[in-house]
């Protein structure tokens, strides 16, 4: 993203003589690249999205993970326009985002941010000393920029589950019939011996 306002020659060479320092300061600890004037050579993000901040801060390990952005404004370019057309995009980047402004526009960069929503990690105010810029910190946001929603990966739809089996359900034993018990046979009348005789004894005399 080109800047949204051309600078007086002047201004635009301070502009860029305040990225080289920078440059030069960062590159100890990150692996710092910048874009100077209207060169692109260190992008965030990739194709027509891209974006072109002064300065691109990511850490030095092989990941290379994105850890800042720095943008420089001029005098001039501390307005409403700049903000809602820079500063906007780079504070909803997943690293903090850095602005250095002239010691005497630091109020307004404060309500610009302030009045547009613009989340900025730190605000830097310089001034020059002889050929020397001086840098100094006034503004540090303790809050965490929330994170950007992911969206969720789609879900490959596999095979239906399987029904459940199901549960046996607990079937009491039938209770056995009760057998029967059998009536105990009549008991036949016992025949004395003594009546046989005598049947046996009327016979004989009988025959007689």
């Amino acid at each position: 993203m080109s800047p949204i306002l051309v600078r007086p020659v002047r201004e635009q060479l301070e502009h860029d003589r305040l990225i080289r320092l920078l440059h030069g300061k960062f590159r100890r600890k990150y692996e710092a690249g910048m874009n100077p004037g209207a060169e692109q050579n260190a992008a965030v993000g990739n194709g027509p999205s891209a974006l072109y901040p002064d300065l691109v801060l990511s850490s030095p390990d092989r990941g290379h993970r994105l850890q800042a952005v720095v943008e420089i404004e001029t005098g001039e370019s501390v307005n409403h326009l700049e903000a809602l057309a820079q500063w906007a995009h780079y504070a909803r980047l997943r690293a903090a985002f850095h602005l250095y402004v002239p010691a005497g526009m630091v109020d307004v960069a404060r309500r610009l941010a302030e009045d547009n929503h613009i989340h900025v990690a730190e605000i830097w105010s310089y001034h020059v000393v002889g050929d020397e810029p001086r840098f100094t910190l006034v503004h540090r946001n303790k809050e965490v920029q929330p994170p950007l929603p992911r969206p969720r990966p789609a879900v490959a739809a596999g095979p239906p589950p399987r029904p459940a089996a199901p549960t046996r359900k607990h079937i009491p034993a039938r209770a056995k019939p009760a057998r029967t018990v059998k009536s105990a046979k009549t008991a036949r009348p016992v025949r004395s011996k003594t009546s046989k005789l005598r049947k046996v004894t009327a016979k004989r005399n009988a025959k007689r």
